[in-house]
């Protein structure tokens, strides 16, 4: 009884070719031998998933299957008819089922064919907490990064100095295994080797036969007005080390900002809270006001609520460019005076039965709102 190739795949009779062909990659990458290594049932389930694809992914040897229920033989004698089908001499089955073929190989030993490739080497992340007035008008830091380098003993070799690393004996110091599968060669890293193709019999002291070190690194960095808690800056080229001869990778430096005793900030402006007299309040005056570069004299205008909020012009963060800066935002709070004095106590009595019924134009409005609230 001749096989079922449709049943093979698992696919059903009036699956199109894209349907056959993803069947196919996914059953040969589940049985393929270097999956299944000493497996003889994988083996034989692999070879026949071939024949199958051999057979259903060329439309021409379909129909006869289709028609026939199998393919007639070809000049070579093989079942698939044409011995070597449309991909010409020595190519087996065709152009198509090479290119899935491929595919599959990609999907197993993709990484291992990059082995020996130039790498680029792994990102740096560094922590780095600032003032307020750093992230404001920028800074230069110095930083210490532990850094993977290559081992200055041994140059990278992984071997103690005065010897060197041997050639495999497994495959040869081409670090990989050749095998012989039907029609295809493949090959795998040599487990003897992990796929370097050197073995280091006497390992350098220092990198125990690794190659590299770790060393902390000091880097000066240069943080640009108006930075943000939180904001990333990157420094190309200040990561670890390239492998075989592969750029360096990057630093990225993560901002943290303290938070300040004073000043709260807006995205580029600054916020203080600041308490000022009832007197002051009242009667006007000129208050010292802290500003992230000093202290500055203020005006405090009579009659001045508690909550007013006065801008002092480019008193704020400023911007990278140096060209523009924000401002400083002061709001002030009138303070109910506290544990007064019999004279104090006196004259705000006295202040009081002077003031009789006359309202403040707020309270007032206040009052007025209540009234109507209750009535």
């Amino acid at each position: 009884m001749s096989v079922d190739y449709y049943e093979v795949l698992g696919v059903d009779r009036n699956a199109t070719q894209a349907d056959i062909k993803k069947a196919y990659r996914k059953l040969a990458f589940q049985y393929h031998p270097d999956q299944n290594e000493g497996n003889k049932d994988a083996e034989e389930k692999f070879k026949e998933i071939n024949q199958a694809y051999g057979v259903l992914g060329d439309e021409e040897k379909r129909s006869q299957f289709d028609r026939f229920g199998r393919v007639m033989d070809g000049p070579g004698g093989s079942p698939f008819g044409g011995g070597f089908g449309p991909g010409g001499p020595g190519v087996p089955f065709g152009g198509g089922i090479n290119d899935v073929f491929v595919d599959i190989l990609n999907d197993l030993f993709g990484m291992h064919r990059r082995q020996g490739r130039a790498h680029r080497g792994s990102d740096l992340k560094y922590e780095l907490e600032i003032e307020l007035e750093e992230a404001a008008f920028g800074a230069t830091k110095t930083i210490e990064v532990p850094k993977i380098e290559v081992c200055t003993t041994c140059e990278g070799s992984g071997a103690k100095p005065g010897t060197s690393p041997q050639t495999c004996q497994v495959c040869g110091g081409l670090g990989q295994i050749r095998t012989q599968q039907g029609f295809f060669s493949l090959s795998r890293p040599c487990g003897q080797c992990s796929g370097t193709g050197q073995i280091v019999t006497d390992p350098c002291e220092v990198c125990t036969g690794g190659g590299r070190t770790i060393r902390r690194q000091e880097l000066t960095v240069d943080v640009p007005a108006g930075v943000s808690d939180g904001q990333r800056l990157r420094w190309g080229g200040r990561g670890e080390p390239g492998v075989n001869g592969g750029p360096a990778g990057d630093l990225f430096v993560v901002i943290t900002v303290r938070p300040h005793a004073i000043f709260r900030r807006d995205g580029s402006n600054v916020v203080c809270t600041m308490p000022i007299s009832f007197s002051q309040a009242a009667l006007g005056a000129e208050v010292e006001v802290p500003t992230l570069e000093g202290k500055v004299k203020m005006k405090v205008p009579r009659a001045t609520q508690s909550g007013k909020v006065f801008r002092l012009r480019k008193k704020g963060i400023g911007a990278p460019d140096g060209k523009t800066r924000g401002d400083e935002l002061v709001e002030v709070v009138v303070e109910t005076p506290q544990n007064l004095t019999e004279r104090q106590e006196e004259l705000l009595r006295e202040f009081a039965a002077i003031s009789g019924d006359e309202v403040e134009p707020h309270r007032k409005g206040f009052l007025e709102k209540m009234k109507g609230l209750f009535s």
